[in-house]
């Protein structure tokens, strides 16, 4: 597996990660995509963003259905965290929807830790509900990291 920038990310991870076409469409112009290959086919990405003085954010996080479970957004995480390193930022962060537990759970291993709650953040952004793990998504919970050595 390769991981590397590209400029023309996979619309259809892109809505894995986020039902919003709205929503994509205010950060995608404005983040760095970098996808993992495998034999020339593009099977996970992530978008980087910088939102603040010294903070990124990985805004949008997906791999395909069929290679979920191999550790690939595991490696694009790990990605995102040298990338962000190397730029020079301090905090990397990343947010998800309070009933993707499987999501936190692999944000927290990852070394992220949870920082922040915004209430109601899906009700209030997105046109119709969103359902996960049959629980309607409302809230999304914020996960951060700090990325200077001590």
């Amino acid at each position: 597996m390769e991981i590397r920038p590209t400029d023309t990310p996979s619309r259809e991870l892109l809505l894995l990660a986020d039902e919003s076409e709205d929503s994509i469409a205010d950060y995608l112009p404005r983040s760095r995509c970098y996808a993992a290959f495998v034999n020339g086919q593009i099977v996970g990405q992530y978008l980087l963003l910088h939102t603040r003085p010294f903070t990124a954010e990985v805004v949008n996080i997906a791999v395909t259905p069929a290679c979920q479970r191999r550790g690939i957004a595991t490696a694009l995480l790990q990605h995102a965290v040298r990338i962000a390193r190397e730029a020079g930022f301090r905090i990397l962060e990343i947010g998800t929807g309070d009933s993707g537990t499987g999501q936190i759970a692999l944000y927290e291993r990852c070394g992220f830790v949870r920082c922040g709650l915004d209430v109601d953040y899906f009700r209030k952004h997105y046109p119709t509900p969103i359902f996960e793990n049959g629980t309607e998504c409302r809230h999304m919970v914020r996960l951060r990291m700090e990325l200077i050595e001590k």
